[in-house]
């Protein structure tokens, strides 16, 4: 059983425990999407069109989606049409299905615990400490 997960830098950063030597490796940044694609011709049927019609324009206005994350939100939407499919026809889908489906929309940050950790690419707009007082000590 693994132990527990790395501390964020944030807060080794507030702790005065970040070190320069252990900073993560930077990521390759993918160009971003910033107008909504049109679904691809080969999605299997209307409900996965228009499930990209759905999720494209968020992904877009979150900077969520980038160039090299087309092809999986265009499996998504396949697998979710394909998923509506088997609904509509009074079947079950697989679990290899289902659990495919929950970690492609995990990867998206389209769950409410995903959320938080999917990070828009291209953010230009560096964070500051929100916790930092330039030096001044707080109010009594």
């Amino acid at each position: 059983m693994p132990g527990p997960g790395k501390k964020p830098a944030s807060l080794k950063v507030i702790a005065g425990t970040e070190r320069k030597d252990r900073a993560a490796e930077p990521s390759a940044e993918l160009p971003v999407v910033t107008e909504v694609p049109k679904p691809p011709s080969w999605l299997p049927n209307a409900h996965a069109v228009k499930e990209w019609n759905r999720l494209a324009p968020i992904l877009v206005a979150n900077k969520l989606l980038s160039e090299g994350g087309l092809s999986a939100l265009a499996m998504l939407c396949s697998l979710h049409g394909k998923l509506v499919q088997l609904f509509a026809a009074g079947e079950a889908p697989v679990a290899s299905m289902v659990a495919q489906y929950r970690n492609l929309i995990n990867d998206f940050g389209l769950t409410p615990v995903a959320q938080g950790k999917v990070k828009a690419v291209g953010n230009d707009t560096p964070e500051g400490n929100k916790f930092a007082r330039n030096g001044r000590r707080a109010a009594p």
